[in-house]
């Protein structure tokens, strides 16, 4: 659990690459503390967004490293932390006001005033290997802004702004912390923003589909699909104390998620995936996510031990799996994407990558190895195959199968099994959550 969530928020806060001068050991300390003590979300999201110091003593500041650049004048902090924590998109009234809800121009350089006395510190070091400076260590501290925030308009005129939370004005007194300010708004009521977002979010990410698409953009213009429920887990959640652990129980023992993912006549309309409203009438296949997948392919068939090699091997190998999914887009929100999900990158990896090589080789170490040095007959062999894999029995038609495939290749057998898990690997049962 604290693992899944500590890689699921590592990904969202910094991104799969992480930035130059942040440090992602720092962010994980951080989370992993966070989702192994069960701290309350509100408590989290505070401290992510008031952050300050060095990015290995207090891991939360990674996340604001992450999203500055030079003379971004806290921009991509501003869209980032309204979409994440909040569920609301404001970056496209930046520039202009919004085309189809109320959100105007000032609002964004409302919340942008907020960031403006963070300040980032890239410190360097001498290294006599090398003779030259390198980067040592980064940290995020409070600086007086004492300037007032402008805006261009359309129109071509400036306008000032003011820092302010919706309706709310804060005084910005040049000793007043506005960050902090922000925080104290972001986390007080009975049923703030944060609360919804984690929710829908969370929601999300079990059935596949929000109430809400996407899942960061809430608001009267993009109604939910469920509003009374979104509404009532909402206040529970915060009346729970923003238990996540206590959320993610509500979600996992509700009757949509005991449901079937097999069509019948009562939910054959049901499918967001062509576009239509999810109803939440079945449970819908998901394909894996990067990480997902490579943890599966370790778990199933032992493929980080085949041939002797240790955790910081397999730990490397990690790293290029997920590097060879991810596009990162130079764009305001500091985006990437993967070309993961059915992608023809994925289908490669995984019918020809080193890893999936590993996990059906016969290498000391491997589980294929284990399984073919057993003094099992050959049923037992590809049961334990199946259930490894697809953690099932084989059905008869499938054992016929095997059988005929073991008797065809009587003089190689050994690769006969690699064949059949190399199926069994690349078979959608295997990739897909169902």
């Amino acid at each position: 659990y604290v693992r899944n969530w500590t890689t699921i928020w590592s990904n969202l806060l910094i991104g799969r690459r992480t930035p130059r001068r942040v440090s992602r050991g720092g962010m994980r300390k951080f989370l992993r503390e966070a989702f192994a003590r069960n701290r309350p979300w509100d408590k989290v999201v505070y401290d992510l967004v008031s952050a300050e110091g060095h990015f290995e003593r207090n891991g939360a500041v990674n996340y604001l490293l992450a999203q500055m650049t030079m003379r971004d004048d806290g921009v991509q902090a501003t869209a980032k932390t309204t979409r994440l924590f909040m569920g609301i998109q404001v970056q496209c009234t930046q520039c202009h006001n919004h085309p189809f809800n109320d959100w105007q121009q000032n609002q964004f350089w409302e919340f942008n005033n907020f960031f403006r006395q963070a300040r980032r510190v890239d410190h360097r070091k001498y290294d006599p290997k090398s003779g030259r400076m390198v980067d040592d260590y980064s940290e995020l501290v409070f600086t007086d802004f004492n300037e007032k925030v402008f805006f261009e308009q359309r129109a071509g005129t400036l306008q000032m702004v003011e820092p302010r939370f919706f309706e709310i004005r804060v005084n910005a007194k040049p000793s007043t912390d506005l960050r902090k300010e922000l925080a104290k708004l972001m986390v007080a009521g009975d049923n703030p923003l944060i609360s919804k977002a984690m929710v829908n979010r969370t929601w999300g990410h079990f059935f596949g589909y929000g109430f809400t698409k996407p899942l960061d953009d809430m608001g009267p213009h993009n109604p939910s699909t469920h509003p009374e429920l979104l509404e009532r887990l909402s206040r529970e959640f915060v009346k729970a104390g923003y238990d996540v652990k206590q959320l993610v129980r509500w979600i996992c023992n509700s009757e949509p998620y005991h449901l079937t993912s097999r069509l019948g006549r009562d939910n054959s309309v049901d499918n967001p995936g062509a576009g239509e409203s999810p109803l939440f009438s079945h449970m819908y296949v998901k394909g894996m996510e990067a990480e997902q997948l490579y943890d599966s392919l370790i778990v199933a068939t032992g493929a980080h031990k085949a041939g002797g090699s240790g955790w910081e091997e397999s730990e490397r190998q990690r790293q290029t799996w997920l590097r060879q999914f991810v596009i990162a887009f130079g764009t305001d929100e500091n985006d990437e994407a993967t070309t993961f999900n059915g992608t023809i990158p994925q289908a490669l990896m995984m019918m020809n990558g080193e890893l999936v090589a590993k996990a059906t080789s016969s290498e000391r170490g491997s589980f294929l190895n284990t399984v073919l040095s057993g003094a099992a007959g050959a049923a037992d062999r590809v049961r334990r195959l199946f259930l490894s894999t697809l953690t099932r029995e084989p059905s008869r038609r499938e054992l016929a199968a095997v059988q005929q495939l073991l008797k065809d290749n009587r003089d190689d057998p050994i690769s006969a099994y690699q064949d059949l898990y190399w199926a069994l690997l690349n078979s959608n049962e295997f990739i897909s959550n169902h």
